[in-house]
């Protein structure tokens, strides 16, 4: 138990936090229920233009996902570095096959035009 205990404190400082801004903001900020700005759409600033109801290309979608992917195989190659002097010629094929096959999967995606932005 006494490995759950830091833990266990770390989550409930981070819920007190949470709780004494939401309370903090409930309490001094602006309360303007009936404000038009609060209806409309925010878009980094711009005016809103357009229907909130607009269609994204499929393209779209299946780069942040390929992104996605990506970002988070790379981020399995961290850990390899760092225990690279213990898992020795081993774990330096290892991640050589993985960047391998993750090089095989973007020449894949490529070719498919996956990464053609139109």
């Amino acid at each position: 138990m006494t490995t759950w205990y830091p833990v266990a404190v770390t989550l409930f400082v981070a819920g007190v936090i949470v709780g004494v801004m939401c309370t903090i903001n409930m309490l001094i900020g602006p309360k303007r229920a009936g404000a038009a700005v609060k209806s409309e759409a925010f878009e980094c600033g711009n005016p809103p233009s357009g229907s909130a109801w607009g269609r994204f290309s499929v393209r779209f979608y299946l780069t942040a996902i390929l992104f996605l992917i990506f970002d988070v195989e790379v981020i399995f190659l961290y850990p390899w570095a760092v225990e690279l002097r213990y898992l020795g010629m081993f774990g330096f094929v290892e991640a050589l096959i993985f960047i391998a096959i993750l090089c095989v999967g973007l020449l894949y995606a490529w070719q498919r035009g996956a990464l053609d932005w139109d």
